[in-house]
């Protein structure tokens, strides 16, 4: 049975970004999500772009099969198509998808792109365009904001480079509900986001859980209610790299339910060439760092080869840890290190 979760509140009007940076922090170190409002994107855009979302998923079955994932991994995921827990005994997740990127990069493997024809939906490129524009301006807001919460300048990521060219991903869900028999299946199984961060956008049906402890068993999951007008954030297992695990990347999984559900993740990834290393403010002697550095490219090319050798999509950037190389995993034993201070002032 799911416990009641109630989630730190981050308003990004607020004039006083240092209390805003103290809250993340701790909300980061204590959750890895929290809700994001006051973000500047009106409701009335977020509606349309889910009306956007609901015209593509109601398109004939072989009409969405023109735009399926290849190795370039951009397109359409069916139903069913992919399993984000590989320990789980059961194959394939109740939702489809559709994943896409308006990022310009140098690379690309990372930047193909697949779009329904304008005919079949004449406003759905450009407001899928626009939702990333104001997508990756809101998460960049945050990425500033999360370098204060690090003690460091507000710029730090932008100066070394991990916000110069982001790679940032926009990916529709569709969850149908139990038309199937899903007594044993979830709508997203068990899994963290393997990048830098991940903002949701849901429509108010239930069903979002998170997993603060995934070594404790049995596990305790706990719902995520909806919060109108809100986005949710969460840290990806790269800003938990990057940190030393300071920020946790947590567990988290979607239950089929009665009712259709839709969501929109926008996962920022950073730049692909940008260096990412233990951050001096988080570590020390007695927390030395965890990880060794790896380059961004290297990094997701990882990821996306444990996936693929499961046979999986990589469209939902989850993944278990066991299937990860030695390298990209988490620290086994000793938990999560404690806060280190800041003077905040």
């Amino acid at each position: 049975m799911a416990a009641d979760l109630k989630l730190p509140l981050i308003d990004l009007a607020s004039p006083d970004r240092a209390a805003t940076a103290k809250s993340i922090r701790q909300a980061c170190a204590d959750h890895g999500f929290f809700y994001v409002v006051n973000h500047g994107i009106e409701e009335s855009f977020l509606q349309q772009v889910f009306h956007e979302s609901r015209k593509f998923f109601a398109l004939p079955q072989d009409e969405k099969m023109k735009l399926e994932s290849k190795t370039d991994n951009r397109g359409y995921s069916p139903l069913l198509s992919h399993t984000l827990d590989s320990s789980s005994q059961v194959t394939g997740d109740l939702h489809e998808g559709i994943f896409l990127t308006c990022a310009k990069v140098r690379y690309s493997y990372f930047n193909a792109n697949q779009w329904p024809e304008e005919e079949l939906l004449p406003c759905w490129r450009t407001t899928m365009e626009s939702y990333y524009e104001k997508m990756l301006a809101v998460g960049k807001n945050l990425i500033s904001l999360m370098a204060l919460a690090l003690g460091l300048d507000d710029l730090f990521f932008e100066k070394i480079g991990a916000m110069h060219e982001t790679l940032a991903y926009i990916r529709l869900l569709h969850y149908p509900g139990k038309t199937l028999d899903a007594s044993s299946r979830l709508g997203a199984s068990p899994h963290s986001d393997f990048g830098m961060a991940t903002l949701l956008l849901t429509d108010g049906v239930p069903g979002l859980q998170i997993c603060r402890d995934k070594d404790r068993h049995p596990q305790l999951w706990e719902d995520v209610p909806h919060v109108a007008g809100a986005l949710i954030f969460n840290v990806g297992d790269l800003l938990e790299r990057w940190t030393n695990c300071l920020f946790r990347s947590t567990m988290h999984r979607v239950l089929a339910t009665e009712q259709e559900r839709y969501s929109i993740a926008f996962f920022i990834n950073g730049d692909p060439d940008c260096m990412v290393e233990c951050l001096e403010s988080c570590c020390s002697k007695e927390n030395p760092p965890r990880f060794p550095a790896i380059r961004g490219a290297d990094y997701l090319q990882e990821h996306i080869t444990a996936i693929y050798s499961r046979g999986n999509s990589i469209g939902d950037t989850g993944i278990s840890w066991g299937n990860l190389p030695p390298s990209l995993r988490p620290p086994q034993e000793g938990g999560y290190p404690p806060l280190p201070f800041i003077d905040w002032g």
